[in-house]
């Protein structure tokens, strides 16, 4: 096992039931649910309410606890581009949650394009953990323990394992790299 690094995330739905989705950073990105990483002390719960107020502007009501998912490093053994070195192994919580209200309550920084989606229809390019996440709170699972692999691989292609309702991982809040993406090249300094 590699470093451990925690985050957050939620399948958050509106009154119509639709999932609220981001498309980070410019070109060609997968879609992630809201979330980010967990600051030192601090617990999953405050920490989702957050990043989510964060990342979308939207207050959200925390309902339940989706699941735990673990996306383990790859074992390649050597650092991909831009990292110095090994990629974490990174627990996320992920939680169902509701809008609570018919706007949002701030704007969206820039760099978050959001937008809402039938859980049945997701776009192609969407993360495995979110699609996985989706699933399961869809099919109303609470409490899910889930070992996810990594998935590497063009953006809008999405792996067999990662439609699968066994496998996926987000890497909501993770730099491109480990959400199994290339990192923009216009972004390194």
């Amino acid at each position: 096992m590699s470093a451990l690094s925690w985050a957050v995330a939620a399948v958050v739905t509106d009154d119509t039931g639709r999932v609220l989705l981001c498309r980070q950073g410019r070109g060609e990105r997968r879609y992630a649910l809201p979330g980010g990483r967990l600051r030192p002390a601090q617990s999953p719960v405050p920490a989702a309410l957050r990043d989510i107020r964060a990342e979308t502007g939207w207050e959200v009501e925390l309902v339940d606890l989706v699941g735990v998912y673990h996306l383990a490093a790859p074992g390649t053994g050597t650092a991909p581009a831009g990292r110095a070195g090994p990629l974490p192994d990174v627990l996320v919580h992920v939680f169902r949650a509701r809008v609570a209200g018919v706007r949002p309550a701030a704007d969206p920084p820039p760099g978050c394009r959001l937008s809402w989606h039938p859980p049945a229809a997701l776009p192609e390019a969407v993360t495995p953990l979110t699609r996985a996440a989706v699933d399961d709170a869809s099919a109303g699972r609470s409490g899910v323990l889930r070992d996810v692999p990594w998935a590497p691989g063009p953006v809008g292609v999405a792996p067999p394992a990662a439609r699968a309702a066994d496998d996926g991982w987000s890497g909501v809040g993770q730099p491109p790299e480990q959400r199994g993406e290339a990192a923009d090249p216009s972004l390194r300094p």
